[in-house]
């Protein structure tokens, strides 16, 4: 079961620390937090968190995205693997200015997790 996270969101959330791996040079980042969001479409990665990785993104590309609020943004994206729950996914993910990644359902809808708001708590159901 994995906590969660009462320090950066009120009322508490779901999050996942996951392991980013560059897939060029097999370096891997542990420990990402990430914020378990069932109501995003795609995954947001920190952008800090990719650097360290030495992962660079396609200058000329950008993707635009647009938030519950109705706001537009552009977005830089990066190839990489992202590691949860034993499982790796592999993909082009978009990045955030952000020290907190989210988690969407573009990996979320091929994991089965149970989240148990009562308890403050989520875990995988295998």
């Amino acid at each position: 079961m994995t906590e969660y996270d009462s320090e950066n969101f009120n009322p508490p959330a779901p999050v996942a620390y996951v392991t980013l791996r560059n897939p060029a040079t097999g370096d891997v980042l542990t420990n990402v937090p990430m914020l378990i969001d069932t109501g995003a479409d795609a995954t947001l990665l920190p952008s800090k968190s990719v650097e360290k990785l030495s992962i660079s993104t396609e200058e000329n590309k950008a993707f635009e995205v647009q938030g519950f609020s109705g706001d537009t943004s552009y977005l830089k994206s990066a190839k990489l693997d992202l590691l949860l729950l034993d499982k790796t996914f592999k993909g082009e993910y978009l990045l955030i200015d952000r020290p907190i990644g989210i988690l969407g359902r573009n990996i979320l809808n091929k994991l089965r997790i149970l989240f148990d708001g009562l308890r403050g708590e989520w875990n995988e159901q295998k």
